[in-house]
């Protein structure tokens, strides 16, 4: 049976086909680092895929998706993947195909090859980047996906993580990203030093997520909102380095409608003692009710979104 129009191409129904093979090898990171190569797996994630690959394409980058493959019943229930890969190798396969090529335990019928986008950081920050989220050392894929997703949502400018974080091309970080990884730069494996150095260059306020830090997100967004309302400061010559650097006239505050990184540290330790004392402030998200502490990905949106709403009201 043809798909979309096109001609019929042999359904791939041998689990353990070489060209399978290579498909389920892209779980592991070498296969991924060898080959620049990783697997989106359902439809929410190959349908962003599809689209990035799309707009690439028509403004004359590099295509995103390499290759296709979905059951036909997968097709007959949502179409408009079809019509989405118009233009990459779209071959059907069996369940049994996909579940070999798929690493959940129910898999929905669809899987995209997709290439690794490499991004460079000061390309990035040269852009005019407002709001980067910055993973220091996490290592859980399903934290690191929630937190790329939560950056999306804010409307942030880019992710960056560490050279010690989770390889965000992992299956289940990308399966946690719900296609978020297709919508915004993605800088991987950058050392901690040379991150800094280029914050400081584009003039980008450094925020430290810390539980314990001095300086309260509830004030920031509350201080934010008042300048807001207030008529609108002119600036002068005794703003001085204060408000160079991020933090309202005549006190130690930063203002979150400024350029802004947020740091998130690994999920056990948090940042490190070399990490908060680089960071421009330590700001600490209050918590009303029992709990210790809130989780990375927790802490991360209520960052992320409290910069969003300074910054577009």
């Amino acid at each position: 049976m043809s798909i979309d129009g096109r001609p019929p191409a042999p359904l791939m129904s041998n689990p353990r086909a070489d060209r399978v093979r290579d498909v389920a090898k892209l779980a592991g990171r070498p296969a991924r680092l060898k080959t620049g190569r990783f697997v989106a797996e359902g439809p929410q994630a190959v349908r962003e895929a599809l689209l990035s690959h799309r707009a690439n394409v028509q403004s004359g980058g590099t295509g995103v998706v390499l290759e296709v493959f979905a059951t036909q019943s997968c097709l007959e229930r949502l179409p408009e993947l079809s019509d989405l890969a118009a233009d990459v190798s779209l071959r059907l396969a069996t369940d049994e195909v996909i579940g070999a090529m798929a690493t959940t335990i129910s898999p929905q019928g669809i899987v995209a090859v997709c290439r690794i986008q490499d991004y460079d950081l000061d390309e990035v920050l040269a852009s005019g980047a407002r709001l980067i989220a910055v993973l220091c050392e996490v290592r859980d894929p399903g934290n690191a996906g929630t937190i790329l997703r939560a950056a999306d949502s804010a409307g942030a400018d880019a992710v960056v993580l560490t050279s010690s974080s989770v390889d965000i091309h992992n299956p289940k970080a990308v399966r946690s990203t719900a296609g978020s990884l297709f919508h915004l730069p993605v800088v991987t494996g950058v050392e901690f030093d040379f991150l800094m150095s280029a914050f400081r260059a584009h003039g980008l306020t450094v925020l430290a997520a810390d539980g314990y830090g001095n300086v309260d997100l509830d004030r920031l967004q509350d201080e934010s909102a008042i300048r807001c309302l207030a008529p609108a400061h002119t600036g002068s010559d005794d703003d001085g380095p204060a408000a160079a650097s991020g933090a309202a006239p005549g006190a130690s505050q930063p203002r979150l409608e400024n350029s802004t990184a947020w740091l998130f540290g690994n999920e056990a330790q948090g940042l490190s003692d070399a990490q908060l004392a680089d960071a421009d402030y330590r700001v600490a998200v209050p918590v009303y009710g029992r709990a210790e502490s809130l989780n990375v990905g927790t802490a991360a949106t209520v960052c992320l979104y409290a910069s969003a709403r300074a910054q577009n009201r």
